[in-house]
């Protein structure tokens, strides 16, 4: 088992947009956490599936050199749907 708030391995990240393609895709994740926002619920729990039962508490450091860090995992998670770089990982 992996410590909460770590990331999912490659493996699972596989796995967790695979099941997301099959259901509501990963577009549509994203379309929610835009419209929505991070407090929204089914938000929130795609982002503790996302990172094995809890949320990680901000900063979040980014290997990416234009955006070292980012204040919370929602605005990681923006992030992520707005360059549609699904598989970016901290």
């Amino acid at each position: 088992a992996q410590e909460p708030g770590t990331p999912l391995s490659d493996q699972e990240y596989q796995q967790f947009f695979q099941f997301l393609r099959i259901t509501i895709q990963a577009r549509t994740a994203c379309e929610l956490r835009e419209l929505y926002g991070c407090k929204n619920s089914l938000v929130q729990r795609l982002d503790e599936y996302e990172n094995h039962g809890a949320i990680p508490p901000g900063p979040i450091c980014s290997e990416l050199p234009e955006n070292p860090f980012f204040l919370n995992f929602c605005t990681f998670s923006l992030y992520r749907c707005i360059m549609k770089q699904y598989f970016l990982k901290v």
